[in-house]
C-alpha cells in the first residue's frame, strides 16, 4: 500500500481527528483531489488545496439541492432542509433575500452592548473558582443566549436548544441517529407552537421579522421557517462555541501570542481571523453534488457524485498562507475559507466574529493567567464531519466536573476593564 493510500485510510480515525494537518499536507502535495470511501459506505470527492477549494465553492455545477438528482429525495426531504444552505440559484437568491430583510448587519451591530453584558455576567460566575469548564461555563452559553434572545426564545427553553442543536450536528453520525430523530420531533413541535404564538402576537424578535418579511409579495413558507430557524441556530451558535474554545486553546498553546494580545487588545480582530484560519470550527464544507458529468482538476466526476471541500486543509495551504502552521495574530489580509465563499458565504459571519471578539478579549482580560488544566493530547473532539471542536477531556479528568469539556485553571485579575 502506498503512503498516500495509508493517509486516506487514516482520515476517520481518532488520531486524525486530534491532528489532521500532517495528513492534509501529504494530500495537498500528492493527490489534492481524491475519491474516498466514507464511514457510512458512500464515496465522496475531497478537495484539499486552497485554489481548488475556492473554485469548487463557487462552481455552480456543484449543486446543493440533491432533489434535483433524485425525485424520491423531494418526497423525503428533511423539514430543516428548506433554507438557502441547501438551495441553488435562483431559489437561493430568493431565500437569502427574505432572510436578509430580517437578519441585518444593523441588527447584529446593535447587539454589541448586550453581548458584552452577557459575557460579563458569565465571567462573574466564574470568579473565585480554581477550575472551570470553559465550554459549559462560557463558550456554550454565550452564543446560545445571544441567538435565543435574537430569535425571541424564552430563557427557560435555552437548555432544550442545546440538546436540539447538538442533535442537528451529531445526528449525521450514525451512533447518534436514533436520539437525534426523537430530539428533532420535539424541536419541530416546539417551533410550530412558537410560530403560532408569534403570528398572534408579533414582537421585535427575529422569528417575528422572518414571519412578516416580504419581498415583492413573497414570504417564507412554514417549511422554510423551520429550515431557516434551524440554520440560524447552527450558524449563530454551534460554530461560535467552537470558535471561542479553539481560539482560547490556540492562544494558550502559543503564550507569546497570548501575551501580545494582552498588551495590544486592538489585535482582537486579526486574532479572530487567525483563529478561524488556524483551526476552523467548520472542518468540512456541507455537501455538494456534481449536477452533471464534469471534469474538475483532471478528475472525472459523474453526475450525482458527492463533493466535499476540506476547509481546514485549504486554510493551511502554503501557496496561500506564509508559514500556515504558525499561529500568528498579526497575520494580515487572511483570505481564509472558514465562512465559505460564493453564494453560500455564511450569513451569520458578522455575528460570529462579533461574539468571538468580545468573548476572547473579555475572557483573557478577566483571567490573564488562565492555563489548560487537561492534557491537550487527551482532549476528545466532536464526532462527525461538520464542526471541529473539543467535546470533552478524557475519563481521567471527568472527576473534576460533570460532562467535562475543557478544564482551565484561572487566576482572577485585578483589572476591571472589559475590551470589546
Amino acid at each position: 500500500m502506498s503512503s498516500i493510500e495509508s493517509v486516506k485510510e487514516s482520515l476517520f480515525t481518532d488520531a486524525f481527528t486530534k491532528n489532521p494537518y500532517p495528513a492534509y499536507t501529504a494530500l495537498r502535495g500528492q493527490e489534492p483531489v481524491f475519491r474516498v470511501l466514507l464511514p457510512d459506505g458512500n464515496y465522496a470527492w475531497f478537495i484539499t488545496k486552497y485554489d481548488d477549494a475556492l473554485e469548487a465553492l463557487k462552481d455552480q455545477r456543484l449543486i446543493k439541492d440533491y432533489s434535483k438528482l433524485d425525485d424520491s429525495a423531494s418526497e423525503n426531504k428533511s423539514i430543516f432542509s428548506e433554507n438557502m444552505l441547501f438551495a441553488d440559484m435562483p431559489e437561493h437568491r430568493r431565500l437569502r433575500g427574505l432572510v436578509s430583510k430580517a437578519f441585518t448587519p444593523k441588527m447584529v451591530a446593535e447587539m454589541r452592548g448586550r453581548i458584552q453584558e452577557i459575557a460579563n455576567e458569565l465571567l462573574d460566575k466564574m470568579e473565585g473558582k480554581e477550575q472551570v469548564d470553559l465550554i459549559d461555563a462560557f463558550a456554550f452559553p454565550l452564543p446560545i443566549i445571544v441567538i435565543c434572545e435574537i430569535l425571541g426564545i424564552p430563557a427557560k427553553d435555552r437548555d432544550k436548544f442545546r440538546v436540539w442543536s447538538n442533535s442537528m450536528i451529531e445526528g449525521a453520525n450514525g451512533e447518534h441517529a436514533a436520539s437525534a430523530t426523537e430530539h428533532m420531533k420535539d424541536f419541530v413541535a416546539y417551533l410550530g407552537k412558537r410560530f403560532a404564538e408569534v403570528r398572534e402576537n408579533p414582537a421585535d424578535d427575529l422569528i417575528s421579522k422572518l414571519i412578516i418579511a416580504e419581498e415583492e409579495g413573497d414570504q417564507l413558507t412554514e417549511q422554510e421557517l423551520y429550515g431557516v430557524v434551524s440554520l440560524l441556530i447552527i450558524a449563530g451558535h454551534e460554530t461560535t462555541v467552537n470558535l471561542i474554545s479553539n481560539c482560547v486553546m490556540a492562544l494558550l498553546a502559543h503564550p507569546e501570542q497570548l501575551e501580545l494580545l494582552k498588551n495590544k487588545p486592538e489585535l482582537i480582530h486579526t486574532t479572530i481571523e487567525e483563529a478561524l484560519r488556524f483551526n476552523d470550527p467548520v472542518e468540512f464544507s456541507t455537501s455538494r453534488w456534481a449536477g452533471e458529468d464534469l471534469e474538475f482538476k483532471g478528475k472525472r466526476m459523474k453526475k450525482g457524485d458527492l463533493v466535499i471541500v476540506i476547509l481546514n486543509s485549504a486554510n493551511h495551504d502554503p501557496s496561500q498562507f506564509d508559514h500556515p502552521e504558525v499561529f500568528d495574530i498579526t497575520r494580515q489580509k487572511s483570505k481564509h475559507l472558514a465562512f465559505g465563499k460564493g453564494i453560500h458565504t455564511c450569513l451569520g459571519a458578522p455575528l460570529a466574529r462579533l461574539e468571538g471578539e468580545i468573548a476572547i478579549n473579555s475572557f483573557i482580560n478577566r483571567f490573564p493567567e488562565c492555563k489548560l488544566h487537561a492534557d491537550k493530547n487527551e482532549l476528545v473532539w466532536r464526532p462527525g464531519m461538520i464542526v471541529r471542536g473539543v467535546k470533552k477531556a478524557s475519563n481521567n479528568f471527568m472527576t473534576f466536573i460533570f460532562d467535562c469539556c475543557m478544564l482551565f485553571s484561572v487566576q482572577q485579575s485585578n483589572m476591571n476593564t472589559h475590551f470589546s
